[in-house]
C-alpha cells in the first residue's frame, strides 16, 4: 500500500509538470489553432536561463525562476510577432514548418551557448522528508504546490479579468472577438507570453530532479501534444486533467509493468481514449 501511495505522489509530481507545459501549449492552440512545435524549445530555454541566473549571476532560486519566466515570456512574444503574425494568412502548413524551424534554431543556439553536456541545477529544497512512512523531497512538494497555485491564479485571470475574458473570447471566435473591439494582436501577444512563462516555470521546477540539456524538451513536448489531444484540442480543463492522467499512468506503469515501457504508455493511453472518444475528453463544441 505504501508503494502505491508513493507512486501516486510521484505521478502527481510528473503530472504537474506535464500540465504546466500542456496549459501553455493549449492556450496558444486555442487562439491561433496552430500546434506550436517550438514550445518544447521554450521549455528547454527556461531551464537554461534559470540555471544561468543561479550559476553565473548568483541569484537565489526563486528570483532566477522569475527572471526566466519573464525572459521566456518575452521570447514567446517575439516568436508571435516575428514569425507567426506575418504568417496569419498563410496556409496552415507554413505555421508548422516555421515552428519546427524555431525549435531547431533554439536548440542549436542552446548547444552553441551552453554546450551539449548534461548539467545539474541545484535547489534549496533538496532535503528529504518522511510523512507517514512516505519519503519525498521538498522539491517534489514544491512542484505540486506551485502548480496548484498557478492553476488557481490562471483560472481567476481567465475568468475575472478583461484580458482573460478576451483570450477566452478569441479562442471561441477570433473574427467575432475582433468585431466587438477586442485587440486580437495584443491578446495573441499576451497569450504567447503566458505560454512561454508557464514553460519556463515547468522547466525550472523539474530541472533539479532531472537534468538540463539541449534536447530536454523533446519528450516533454511530445507528451504535451498527447495530453492536449487526449483532453481535447484547446481545452484548458482537458490539458490539466490529461496531464495528471498521464503522470499517474506513467508512474504506476513504471512500477507495476516495466520502467522500460514508461514513455510508451502515453501513446497507448492516447490510442485507447481516442478510440472511445475521437475528439478527446473535453473537446469544445464543433470540434
Amino acid at each position: 500500500m505504501e508503494l502505491l501511495i508513493q507512486q501516486l505522489l510521484n505521478g502527481l509530481t510528473v503530472g504537474s509538470v506535464y500540465s504546466l507545459v500542456a496549459l501553455g501549449l493549449t492556450l496558444v492552440y486555442g487562439i491561433l489553432h496552430i500546434p506550436n512545435f517550438a514550445h518544447g524549445a521554450l521549455y528547454m530555454m527556461g531551464g537554461y536561463v534559470t540555471l544561468t541566473m543561479m550559476n553565473q549571476a548568483g541569484l537565489p532560486y526563486w528570483l532566477a525562476i522569475l527572471i526566466s519566466m519573464i525572459a521566456i515570456g518575452l521570447l514567446g512574444v517575439l516568436m508571435e510577432r516575428l514569425v507567426f503574425y506575418p504568417l496569419r494568412d498563410a496556409p496552415p502548413l507554413h505555421d508548422k514548418i516555421a515552428a519546427i524551424g524555431i525549435l531547431l534554431f533554439l536548440e542549436a543556439f542552446a548547444q552553441f551557448v551552453w554546450g551539449a553536456d548534461y548539467q545539474t541545477m541545484s535547489t534549496p529544497y533538496g532535503n528529504v522528508v518522511t510523512v507517514l512512512g512516505l519519503t519525498l523531497t521538498m522539491q517534489r512538494v514544491l512542484i505540486i504546490v506551485s502548480t496548484i497555485v498557478i492553476m488557481i491564479l490562471l483560472y481567476f485571470f481567465l475568468k475575472k479579468t478583461f484580458i482573460g475574458a478576451s483570450i477566452i473570447a478569441m479562442s471561441q471566435n477570433r473574427e467575432g472577438a475582433n468585431l466587438v473591439g477586442i485587440n486580437t494582436n495584443k491578446v495573441a501577444m499576451m497569450t504567447f507570453m503566458i505560454s512561454g512563462s508557464l514553460a519556463a516555470l515547468a522547466a525550472s521546477l523539474a530541472s533539479p530532479i532531472n537534468l538540463v540539456f539541449p534536447g530536454m524538451g523533446h519528450l516533454v513536448i511530445l507528451k504535451a501534444f498527447v495530453i492536449i489531444i487526449l483532453g481535447g484540442m484547446g481545452s484548458i480543463p482537458g490539458a490539466i486533467i490529461g496531464g495528471y492522467i498521464l503522470g499517474f499512468s506513467e508512474s504506476l506503469g513504471a512500477t507495476y509493468i516495466s520502467n522500460d515501457y514508461k514513455d510508451i504508455i502515453a501513446f497507448v493511453i492516447l490510442v485507447i481514449i481516442l478510440t472511445v472518444k475521437p475528439t478527446g475528453l473535453f473537446a469544445k463544441e464543433g470540434q
